[in-house]
């Protein structure tokens, strides 16, 4: 019989395994075109600032795009999503490999064209993160996310070794052509095994930019959620040094080519998978903060060798060690962030942790490129190895952990709001008032309780939340919160949790004999 907190647990599943083996294809592809783009521009301008742009090319849609795909992903067709975005890939990257057979292709244009190509990435992405974990149960989902970052970090261990290979022996254009032929997979294995539709909903569905919103609320009121995000963007930002100065350690450090390069790329990549075979007993093990903690020392120590040493053996071997403190912890990020969401904003939490990684990846890429012009390759590397160290201080104030079941479980509120003419969806803003007769010897702890509601209220969509004292009746309390529409109502109604419902028979615990919560609605009058 099948463990079910093992890898192979999840990959009984048909439409998980199909729809891995595709992605893993895809990300094959992605990594052969990044590496081969960043010799290219490296070769044809002779800077590292401008290959260091073409990880920021590559990541920098993600920080722009990643939060509206989310969006979509969780109220549109996913399947419709993911394939209109690769159909554009696949037209990107075939006029890339066309212009770079044909010797047409200038940094400028290599740039432009992996941005674009970025592009189609971020938009698909959350649809198809989101969708690949839709097909197993809630107990494999930590493992389904390893299985994922196993297959994406093999894919940047294969991906630049046999672009490089190919480099060297056929040209790049046949890299970009085979980096085309990995998004066809995808698309194939997406259109074979499409995602879950969306389940029926009488709600009004929500717009692009109040679901924006709403999934920015909900991360900024929600602790658990904040903490992994402001960690993740600490760690890939002090990061991104490494990965984005590798082609310069490579080339002027070590006096590598591109097939050389390619090896370097996939050290970090094998040590990322290595990582992942191992990484949920090495979690049970250690704890969340010791293993992020380990991973963010080694990674710092890797990125001091890189900057001091010229021996390849050397720095092979500190990069697969790099690669598994990498994949570690923002495994661990990623899966605390996801097992800490409901259903209805997983997509927009997946989208906001790539946002969060991937969008400082960009930007650190950026600026330790020109770090590194301005002060010199080894500088600006043990600079980033010291940052990356420091970055362990932001354990305390954001310390980790993984959401509980009833913190995810939704349990939607009675459809009856006991109003006499329902408002238009748009009709706004609302106001809604909960009032509480408390017994007076329990008051303190009413008010310490009623304190916990702030958050899910503020998280589900309110924009405003206060309690009140009556000052006609000491032992009648008013809990007020403000949402910006009718619609924007009912979707926190139906957002409620099993945790939240048991603060609200906390409250109910503390009414006078015979007394239960009221409730009044009121809309805006323009």
């Amino acid at each position: 019989m099948t463990d079910p907190a093992s890898i192979r647990a999840t990959l009984r599943h048909l439409p998980f395994r199909a729809l891995l083996s595709g992605g893993t294809v895809y990300f094959v592809g992605n990594a052969m075109q990044v590496m081969a783009t960043a010799w290219l521009v490296l070769e044809l301008s002779g800077s590292s600032f401008l290959a260091a742009l073409v990880q920021t090319a590559v990541f920098l849609p993600m920080f722009l795009l990643a939060l509206p795909a989310g969006v979509m992903a969780d109220t549109t067709d996913r399947r419709r999503l993911i394939l209109v975005a690769l159909a554009v890939q696949v037209a990107v990257v075939s006029l890339l490999a066309l212009l770079v057979l044909g010797g047409w292709a200038g940094a400028a244009t290599l740039l432009l064209l992996t941005f674009i190509a970025g592009c189609c990435t971020a938009m698909l992405s959350p649809a198809w993160n989101s969708a690949i974990v839709n097909v197993v149960p809630r107990d494999e989902l930590p493992q389904a996310i390893t299985a994922i970052g196993i297959s994406y970090n093999a894919a940047r261990a294969l991906g630049p070794a046999v672009a490089g290979y190919v480099f060297a022996h056929a040209g790049s254009g046949w890299v970009f052509v085979l980096a085309v032929a990995g998004v066809v997979v995808l698309f194939e294995a997406v259109r074979r095994h499409p995602p879950r539709p969306h389940p029926p909903s009488r709600l009004p569905a929500e717009r692009l930019w109040g679901g924006m919103l709403s999934a920015l609320r909900f991360a900024r009121h929600s602790d658990t959620v904040l903490a992994q995000l402001v960690r993740t963007m600490a760690y890939s930002a002090t990061g991104s040094a490494l990965w984005a100065l590798l082609p310069v350690v490579g080339q002027r450090q070590l006096g590598l080519g591109a097939t050389g390069f390619g090896l370097l790329m996939g050290c970090l990549g094998s040590g990322a998978v290595l990582a992942g075979l191992v990484i949920g007993p090495l979690r049970l093990r250690l704890g969340l903060e010791r293993l992020v903690g380990a991973g963010c020392v080694v990674f710092a120590l890797v990125m001091a060798v890189a900057a001091l040493s010229q021996s390849r053996a050397l720095v092979y071997t500190a990069l697969v060690a790099g690669g598994a403190a990498w994949m570690s912890v923002l495994s661990t990020y990623n899966t605390a962030t996801q097992t800490s969401v409901p259903p209805w904003v997983r997509a927009r939490a997946t989208a906001l942790h790539t946002l969060s990684a991937l969008g400082s990846f960009a930007i650190g890429s950026a600026f330790w490129g020109l770090l590194s012009d301005i002060l010199g390759l080894t500088p600006a590397l043990l600079i980033g190895a010291v940052a990356m160290a420091a970055g362990l201080l932001l354990a305390r104030p954001f310390p980790l952990r993984m959401g509980g079941l009833d913190e995810v479980t939704q349990v939607p509120l009675s459809q009856d709001l006991f109003v006499k003419h329902e408002p238009a969806p748009e009709a706004g803003p609302v106001a809604v008032e909960i009032g509480y007769r408390v017994r007076p010897e329990v008051t303190e702890a009413f008010l310490d309780a009623v304190s916990l509601l702030r958050g899910p209220r503020r998280r589900d969509g309110a924009t405003f939340w206060r309690v009140y004292r009556d000052l006609s009746d000491p032992t009648r309390y008013c809990e007020r919160f403000i949402v910006t529409s009718w619609a924007d109502y009912l979707h926190q109604r139906a957002r409620g949790t099993l945790a939240d419902q048991e603060i609200e028979a906390q409250l109910r615990g503390y009414l006078l004999p015979g007394e239960a919560p009221s409730t009044q609605h009121y809309i805006a009058e323009r």
